[in-house]
């Protein structure tokens, strides 16, 4: 199979036009011969960004992604693409199983993510507690990704829906996996932070096989184990209990604020083709990757705790705890002692007369009170098959058809079904959500005869057919169960997570057909310009036109001019719009259940919820490339308005009647519901910024060193916001992230050895309830490597050198011990050693 052939139908399969990067001298020669040579770059040598692109591509190495501790791909992406933000959730309910991410400041499914050029599945998770930008997103679940599966990643930071379709709106991130036919590598890494926690054991590896003479299979896996961390400080509710005299209540914390426990973690993927005969191959990838995920969740005051342990005010103004009477048929606790709190505790021998009184109080089985614990068992499988040639008459096709899913079976334990009184089971499993995508592509392009005095003329157009369903499926029956204490005040469900009824459960689909024209117009040898146009169609919404125009200008041998103008959209996903869920959060200092119903839900309407429509967008960027011999530079500006932001609608306050009509249809655990919200399209943005990217290599200290410089500026101002909007949300989506983020790079290798030294830049941010502000700071990386013959090496490194937590939490009523929506976590300083041997 020629090189030249693969190259050209990569394009295709991408769907992008044909460009060249920016190489090493040896190969600089080559770039010139033959303009369609898309070249890989392959080491942190080389720049990241594509030099003859009339948008910035940012290029990263498979090996620059291995050259850190984390495992983790979504915090890999942060360390190396200044634009792209993720931390750390905790107590964060399907956030902690699968942490949201944003490029360029919009919501994490505002960033379209493709293998091998190939749309990514939607992760099942939906993020209701996302820290403002990521509230209510669904997204692709990146986490799935193995980086020894990787030859690189591609980071397009310009809208592109009339390339891409829905989601292209803040970029594209393209995942290629690695494709060599033989050799391979096997890594084993340990590490842990500072403070002894969150041990990290990861074992992976590659291989690459040859398939027949014509054609290769790649193949690679991942083991990965994390332990919890915990930073978090003993609730000042929970020490006054401590001090009353409860020693049931957990110490050092009774409730954990930290990053999951992640175990079971498998990552396997195929990477195959074969050449059927000289114009035509035949390709498949795939994955099959799970991950059992455990986190903490709020503390249960055993005095307060409503629905569980906290009873009515009494006459004199005193609180008691919450009685029932066990008679068959009660329906009233009156037969039952009052069981009053003295000096922060229930009065002792009032609750010790309960039994004899066949009464009961959750108090008698959980005196210290508790924290239940929250995860998921996540399962993510995909499969693409496709065939790639040329047709006689010179059109380039690409056929492809592919399956993805993501699901997560919930689990919570050591908590309380409280309806079900002293028979209620501590661990339960809520149910499960599940994203299937199935997708249908033709693509062709074709380089056409010079026409209209243009040097070349590239037109691509193609169709694609995908259907896509959001699945419920009901927990286990004490998850959901309607006990016999309910009408005595004890809440429905498992506490914290109550369970999906037979009721909730089901499928929602839809489907969408798209078609798409592509031309690259080659003016002169100095000017080329890009226009795109997509008309999608889609079952439940309607259709959707995107269009865009790009171009780049050569003004001299070392400098280029770039921009591009275009619009675009996100399409709801199903899940917003079909989900329920109940979460537990706090408000004004207490711990409340808030539901989440879908828009079109009656209690939804009733507060001004209607169908979903997709958000829409307008974006222009221009900047500028700059090269001379071995330094490198590109900037950028961009511009991004959207308008209809889909959100989730800040907690609306339910009174008796509102309660009284979620039961009547059919949400029987509205007894313990503070809050609705549901997802609503009630907001306008403008996102701008600016991306800097240098490189520079040089010869130096008898070894080679190589720099590389990456900077971002993004602001996101609301221009427009419905009364469901609430400040709080308005100032986290302006001021919860650093505005301002970079690294700088520094990497020398001589003989046998290397050395990687980075600063991490963080401009100032915000948390909000409680406020917190968080100072700008630099944290240093670092990693020593040494290798030894026959492809074995060694390697060490610290993440966070200086230690930085983040700004304190004092006076936070959770416990926490540092801000929780810090962009670079609360864990600190990190260290881990590696050993890999390449074959």
């Amino acid at each position: 199979m020629s090189k030249k052939f693969i190259i050209k139908n990569l394009v295709v399969a991408m769907g992008m036009t044909c460009v060249a990067l920016p190489v090493m001298a040896a190969e600089e020669e080559n770039k010139k011969d033959d303009a369609e040579v898309i070249v890989v770059v392959g080491s942190r040598a080389a720049p990241r960004s594509v030099a003859d692109s009339p948008v910035p591509i940012d290029v990263i190495s498979g090996n620059e992604l291995m050259a850190n501790g984390p495992s983790d791909m979504a915090t890999l992406l942060r360390t190396v693409t200044p634009s792209y933000n993720v931390n750390a959730q905790a107590i964060s309910d399907g956030a902690t199983i699968v942490r949201p991410a944003n490029l360029r400041g919009l919501s994490p499914d505002s960033t379209l993510v493709l293998i091998n050029g190939k749309r990514r599945h939607k992760g099942s998770i939906i993020a209701f507690s996302g820290g403002g930008i990521a509230d209510g997103a669904q997204s692709p679940d990146v986490s799935t990704i193995p980086a020894i599966a990787l030859k690189q990643v591609e980071v397009l930071r310009d809208g592109a829906s009339a390339q891409y379709g829905s989601d292209a709106v803040a970029g594209v991130i393209n995942f290629v996996l690695n494709d060599n036919d033989s050799g391979g590598m096997i890594e084993a890494k340990m590490g842990a932070f500072s403070e002894g926690d969150g041990e990290l054991i990861t074992i992976s590896g590659n291989v690459g096989l040859p398939l027949s003479d014509n054609g290769f299979i790649n193949l690679s896996f991942e083991s990965n184990q994390q332990d919890a961390t915990s930073r978090s400080t003993q609730r000042s509710d929970a020490q006054g209990l401590i001090d009353a005299g409860n020693s049931d209540v957990r110490t050092p914390a009774a409730q954990v604020w930290g990053s999951p426990e992640i175990s079971d973690d498998l990552k396997l993927f195929v990477n195959a083709g074969i050449d059927l005969d000289g114009d035509s191959e035949a390709y498949l990838f795939g994955n099959w990757s799970e991950k059992t995920v455990e986190g903490g969740f709020y503390f249960r005051n055993p005095n307060t705790r409503g629905g569980v342990f906290g009873g009515p005010t009494l006459a004199d103004g005193s609180a008691s705890i919450l009685t029932a009477d066990l008679t068959p048929g009660a329906t009233d606790n009156s037969a039952c002692p009052v069981v009053a709190i003295v000096d922060n505790a229930p009065d002792a021998a009032a609750l010790a007369s309960l039994s004899g009184a066949n009464c009961y109080a959750h108090n008698l089985r959980f005196p210290g009170g508790f924290t239940p614990f929250f995860g998921g068992d996540v399962v993510d499988l995909s499969l693409f098959v496709g065939t790639r040639g040329e047709f006689s008459n010179g059109v380039l096709y690409d056929f492809s058809a592919g399956v993805g899913e993501h699901s997560t079976e919930f689990r919570i334990g050591n908590t309380v079904n409280s309806s079900l009184g002293p028979d209620t089971p501590t661990q339960f499993t809520p149910g499960a959500y599940a994203q299937l995508e199935k997708s249908l592509n033709a693509d062709f392009s074709k380089e056409v005869d010079r026409t209209l005095g243009l040097e070349s003329l590239i037109v691509s157009y193609g169709v694609e057919l995908r259907q896509e369903t959001f699945t419920i499926t009901a927990g286990d029956e004490a998850s959901f169960k309607l006990g016999p204490l309910v009408d005595q005040g004890f809440s429905i469900g498992s506490n914290g997570f109550p369970g999906f009824k037979p009721a909730d459960a089901g499928s929602s689909s839809r489907t969408s057909k798209a078609a798409y024209f592509d031309t690259e117009a080659q003016f002169s040898d100095a000017f080329m310009t890009q226009v795109a146009f997509r008309f999608e169609d889609f079952s439940d919404f309607g259709s959707n036109f995107s269009w865009k125009l790009a171009s780049i200008y050569e003004l001299s041998d070392s400098f280029k001019i770039r921009g591009s103008v275009g619009t675009g959209f996100r399409a709801p996903t199903i899940g917003q719009s079909n989900v329920r869920s109940v979460q537990t959060q706090f408000d004004g200092g207490e711990l409340v259940d808030i539901a989440t119903l879908p828009p079109t839900n009656p209690v939804s309407v009733r507060f001004g919820g209607v169908e979903l429509t997709p958000e829409e967008a307008t974006s222009y960027a221009f900047g500028g490339v700059y090269q001379d011999g071995d330094f490198f530079l590109t900037f950028d500006y961009f511009n991004i308005e959207v308008t209809d932001r889909i959100t989730q609608t800040s907690a609306v306050a339910l009174d008796d009647n509102d309660r009284a009509e979620l039961a009547a249809l059919g949400v029987t655990d509205a007894i313990g519901l503070a809050k609705v919200k549901f997802f609503t399209n009630d907001f306008d943005t403008t996102t701008q910024g600016i991306d800097v990217v240098a490189n520079y290599s040089i010869d130096a200290f008898g070894g080679s060193m190589k720099y590389a410089l990456a900077y971002n500026w993004t602001e996101t101002t609301v221009d427009k916001f419905g009364e469901n909007v609430s400040q709080t949300k308005l100032n986290r989506l302006e001021r919860g992230l650093p505005e301002q983020k970079g690294s700088f790079t520094v990497d020398y290798s001589a003989d046998d050895w290397t050395l990687m030294a980075r600063a991490n830049y963080y401009g100032e941010w915000f948390q909000f309830s409680p406020d917190i502000t968080g100072d700008a700071v630099v944290l240093l990386d670092a990693e020593f490597a040494y290798n030894f013959d026959g492809g074995t090496a060694i390697s060490v490194g610290i993440n966070n050198l200086t230690d930085d937590n983040g700004p304190v939490a004092l006076g936070a009523p959770a416990g926490r011990s540092y801000a929780s929506t810090s962009p670079y976590g609360f864990n600190g300083r990190f260290m881990y050693a590696k050993v890999s041997h390449r074959f």
